[in-house]
């Protein structure tokens, strides 16, 4: 086996002479400039303690460097099938946002056994697949989260299937709570209830003027948590009682499925998602209708994707009943509080409607 001083020895002697011919079989990565070059690359010789050597363009980005606007290495022809194997996996991960592909899935549209696919995508790229699609996700959260987007809206973006996915070791990789990058709330006043309800734990927050957040769980504080994700700029805290008249109400829309006209609320959105809203709130317990469909009856049929958004960023589930839209191909995609909770609510709905 190679030492590994000795290959980078090597790489470094391919860099030195601007050889082109190493074009494809390695990148360049340098630490000070936060760059990553192809061997060829006609900038400034950096010096060799800056420097740090990838297998492939893809990886150095993983790491946290950008391609060099003058050599373009990302443009570069992979030198061989296993190199060009990992970006094509590579290119097939970051394409699909809605739904990562599993291991089997991507080694089967390329002809490989899932072992195999697993060696030589880590042997290049230092991960494994899921691990790559992994932190694409949590970037696109990241920077969703820093321009603005709520919690819900980042997660819908970055294809978590439940809000608890988003959340679990968040501090590891966010540095800090999604509600720290977010923002919202523009300083309202939010009291919340958490209660018991066929979903699990159940919470209900709202203004004076009426109910803004409604969200299901497990957990107590991570409900609390989700809440000020939402709302991070928001003066929140527990209920002292003045709520129970509208979680009575909340709770008897389990058994009868239909929203109350007279449940006041204080959500706010866009004109679009005001619509989108809207259109939930028309189709029948118990019925679905696709993303697409939805987007047809209101017009635009090119718009599924930003009615997905809308969906995923509706604050008061239940009563905006967002369970009722559901993926492309009928599938149960895309709720914020878990498939699971989402087939219940369907299936008790259509028994109500059958009864």
């Amino acid at each position: 086996m190679m030492n590994i001083d000795l290959k980078f020895d090597k790489r470094w002697q391919h860099v030195v002479e601007r050889d082109r011919a190493a074009d494809g079989s390695f990148v360049l990565a340098v630490k000070t400039t936060g760059i990553y070059c192809r061997p060829s690359c006609p900038a400034r010789l950096p010096l060799r303690k800056n420097v740090q050597f990838y297998d492939m363009a893809e990886a150095a980005e993983h790491a946290g460097f950008r391609a060099c606007l003058r050599c373009k290495p990302g443009e570069v022809k992979p030198i061989d099938s296993d190199h060009e194997l990992v970006r094509n996996v590579c290119g097939s991960i970051a394409e699909n946002e809605e739904t990562m592909p599993t291991l089997e899935t991507l080694a089967a549209q390329n002809g490989l056994s899932a072992p195999y696919l697993q060696r030589r995508f880590k042997f290049l790229m230092g991960i494994s697949p899921k691990a790559y699609g992994d932190e694409l996700r949590r970037r696109r959260v990241r920077a969703l989260l820093k321009n603005g987007d709520g919690v819900a809206g980042a997660l819908y973006e970055a294809g978590y299937g439940s809000s608890s996915r988003l959340y679990e070791n968040a501090d590891s990789w966010l540095g800090m709570t999604p509600a720290s990058y977010a923002r919202g709330g523009k300083g309202a006043v939010m009291n919340y209830v958490i209660t018991d309800c066929p979903l699990g734990r159940m919470i209900v927050a709202a203004t004076e003027r009426g109910i803004s957040f409604l969200g299901f769980g497990d957990d107590d504080e991570m409900l609390v948590t989700e809440l000020k994700g939402d709302f991070p700029n928001a003066e929140i805290g527990p209920d002292d009682g003045m709520m129970a008249a509208w979680i009575k109400m909340i709770m008897d829309d389990f058994d009868h499925h239909v929203p109350r006209a007279d449940l006041p609320l204080d959500v706010r959105g866009t004109a679009f998602q005001a619509r989108v809203w809207q259109a939930l709130c028309d189709i029948a317990p118990g019925q679905t209708m696709t993303y697409g469909e939805i987007a047809e009856s209101l017009g635009k049929p090119k718009a599924a994707r930003a009615v997905g958004r809308a969906c995923a960023t509706n604050p008061v589930s239940l009563i905006v009943p967002c369970h009722r839209a559901v993926g492309s191909s009928g599938s149960l995609t895309g709720y914020r509080w878990g498939v699971p909770r989402k087939r219940k609510l369907l299936e008790t709905e259509r028994q109500t409607g059958e009864g």
